[in-house]
């Protein structure tokens, strides 16, 4: 099994009364989630917004968010530290969670396969992975950046370490 990577620390700032900046919340994030079929998967919401523009005094809406989609309008930021794959993601494996706003596809060529309404920035903060489309596959690693733009994806970790990887998911509303 692969060693669990450190914990996210979050850092917000905000503007008190008198209009001066300081640090508002340090320390792990509110809303961390673990997949108990699958050790070392652990999604860290650490911020989300509910429309554009974002008010600045907003609070965070990380914690009242379920599955990955962001709120119409919105924008959700998120840590995801992805396992080594094995037999639990098998292809035909009924083991992929059913999250609220993802769409699966039964005959996909990795049960992790899916699609999203939104614009996901992802960036490599450890590890390597394989991010999967239709066509084709590309090998990320650390600082690699890749952008999805409403796309069937899926993410394959054939290394024997977790890999750390950092979203952004904007929405994009429904795809025409």
């Amino acid at each position: 099994m692969a060693t669990e990577l450190p914990p996210i620390r979050r850092i917000v700032t905000a503007i008190n009364a008198s209009g001066k900046s300081y640090i508002a919340e340090d320390g792990p994030p509110a809303h961390v989630r673990r997949n108990p079929t699958r050790p070392g998967f652990v999604v860290c919401n650490l911020w989300a917004t509910g429309g554009n523009p974002a008010p600045l005094g907003e609070p965070d809406l990380s914690t009242e968010m379920r599955g990955v989609m962001p709120r119409p309008g919105g924008t959700f930021f998120k840590v995801i530290d992805i396992p080594p794959d094995d037999e639990a993601l098998a292809p035909g494996s009924p083991q992929v969670a059913n999250e609220p706003g993802l769409r699966h596809d039964s005959n996909a060529r990795h049960p992790g396969m899916h699609e999203t309404d939104t614009i996901d920035y992802a960036i490599v903060l450890s590890g390597e992975i394989h991010a999967l489309v239709d066509e084709g596959e590309v090998l990320m690693k650390a600082g690699d950046v890749l952008i999805h733009r409403g796309t069937n994806h899926a993410w394959a970790n054939r290394s024997k370490n977790i890999c750390r990887i950092l979203f952004v998911l904007v929405d994009a509303g429904p795809k025409r």
